[in-house]
């Protein structure tokens, strides 16, 4: 048995993707690198919980070489820290981190708003915008907090490209993944905040903005959603 199939062997979600001639399988990296992700915005690994490479080289069954190279890419996505002489750690972020990492998101999504006055509604791909909606409202149906996270990931991420700004979206993708550490670390503080069904109906809201392709109520409508609550 290899080391690929071991790993991905009873892990929902991270399939090895087609064989043929041409299609190879996922590498080792992407799938420790989406088993650890999935750990992490889960909490089941916590904001300051050390990574030692000889448990998770034997939990996996994996060598350390595919292992540290996806605690390097976790690492430049802001998921993981590497300490001198002490190792590497999940990423713990202070309140202040968190205020300054809601205000850059709500400015990137006013910006992204701005630039989609500029289209028509027409030229706008909104399907996968109404997937993840759909996906967010099956997961606060069944009271999953990751899957919200990830539907909610979703929506913004798929909002904010349809400015059209590969740049932009390349700036905001890493500040929306850092918040959903914030969520993995508060669950029980989110769901007392915001209930399920109000994060979808905001979300609604804001999809139904953009499907208006009304400037000025998207730009209110991102107003409105802006606030410092993962789910709003």
């Amino acid at each position: 048995m290899t080391e690929e199939r071991r790993l991905g062997s009873g892990d929902a979600g991270f399939t090895n993707g087609l064989s043929g001639d041409t299609l190879q399988p996922r590498s080792l990296v992407e799938l420790a690198t989406n088993r650890l992700r999935a750990e992490i915005l889960s909490g089941t690994l916590e904001p300051g919980e050390r990574l030692v490479e000889e448990q998770l080289t034997q939990r996996f069954q994996i060598s350390r070489p595919p292992l540290r190279e996806a605690m390097r890419r976790l690492a430049e996505q802001g998921l993981v820290e590497h300490l001198p002489r002490r190792g590497v750690r999940v990423t713990t972020y202070s309140d202040r981190d968190f205020d300054e990492l809601f205000a850059v998101r709500d400015a990137l999504e006013r910006f992204a708003v701005s630039l989609l006055r500029e289209r028509r509604p027409e030229e706008l791909d909104t399907a996968p915008l109404e997937a993840a909606l759909a996906d967010l409202g099956a997961a606060a149906q069944q009271g999953d907090q990751l899957a919200a996270s990830n539907a909610h990931r979703a929506f913004h991420l798929t909002l904010v490209a349809l400015a059209g700004s590969r740049q932009l979206l390349v700036a905001y993708e890493p500040i929306i993944l850092k918040l959903q550490l914030y969520m993995a670390a508060n669950l029980r503080r989110e769901a007392e905040a915001s209930s399920p069904s109000e994060g979808v109906r905001r979300h609604q809201r804001l999809f139904d903005a953009v499907l208006s392709g009304d400037p000025v109520r998207m730009e209110e409508e991102i107003e409105r959603h802006g606030t410092r609550q993962y789910f709003h």
